[in-house]
């Protein structure tokens, strides 16, 4: 008989109404022996929440991907920074006169040569940290609605004094478990889905400035002799202040997010131990 049925059974014996002297030992025996393995089984599953916080990419990966995306950032001011050097050695060479954009030219190709500051391997633990993120949602979903039908069982099947002080006492610190393993998955629930709706906010930032990038490169590209300069210098001007902006909105953005990973890994853990004393 596993634990379920077992579970099933004590409460359909109790909830008849039969009081705690009437039945016999061997009854008494499960009654009690269920009750403490049912505790016993939401510790466990408070311990399993903690690895499933530690593999939904809440710790070392999540680590990693705050730091690629903070690489990423870093070759994107250095591709602004090239960009402001250009500016500033076209405003030179054209008060010099003579129509020679040697240094302007020289600067654009460095621009050229960083290319896409966000590289492939960056977008696969993107990928990798979303998609856990969505599945451990999910998991918990499923686990929170089993508790929730485990918590009505208990809250409406046993009549109140029926079991005797110490009977209902293990009874009662089984619906504080169950509670407190709700709280926890509640908090990794909530967690999750600001981590997702941050995610979600770093990929419309990354494809606004990806938009940037290229266009910027392209206009890099085209300034292959000294009028074409001219051309391509114009354009990026016009382009450079929401190439800025889009670059601080997205720094702005993964502070946030690793942030708010962090915060809800502290809460969590905090949750867990709160629980795990009890």
């Amino acid at each position: 008989m596993n634990l379920q049925t077992r579970t099933n059974h004590v409460i359909s014996i109790i909830a008849a109404g039969v009081e705690v002297r009437a039945l016999s030992f061997d009854s008494l025996k499960e009654v009690t022996g269920c009750l403490l393995e049912m505790n016993q089984e939401v510790v466990k599953v408070i311990l399993e929440c903690k690895q499933d916080m530690e593999k939904s990419g809440n710790s070392l990966q999540t680590l990693d991907f705050c730091t690629a995306l903070e690489k990423c950032l870093k070759r994107a001011r250095d591709s602004q920074l090239l960009i402001l050097v250009a500016l500033q050695r076209f405003e030179e060479e054209t008060e010099m006169g003579g129509g020679q954009y040697t240094r302007t030219l020289e600067e654009s190709k460095n621009l050229k040569a960083i290319g896409d500051p966000f590289t492939e391997e960056f977008f696969q633990i993107f990928q990798s940290i979303y998609k856990q993120q969505i599945l451990m949602l999910e998991k918990l979903q499923m686990r929170k609605n089993k508790l929730d039908k485990k918590l009505k069982s208990a809250a409406s099947s046993i009549p109140v004094g029926s079991m005797g002080n110490w009977i209902d006492s293990l009874w009662k610190n089984y619906e504080n478990a169950l509670r407190g393993q709700k709280e926890v998955i509640s908090s990794m629930q909530v967690g999750t889905y600001v981590a997702i709706k941050d995610l979600d906010n770093i990929r419309v930032l990354i494809d606004r400035l990806e938009i940037d990038i290229e266009s910027l490169l392209r206009n890099a590209s085209f300034a292959i002799d000294e009028e074409a300069v001219k051309v391509a210098i114009e354009e990026i001007k016009k382009k450079l202040g929401v190439f800025m902006k889009n670059v601080e909105d997205l720094g702005t953005q993964a502070d946030i997010c690793c942030r708010d990973i962090r915060r809800a890994r502290t809460v969590v853990l905090q949750r867990i131990i709160k629980h795990s004393d009890n």
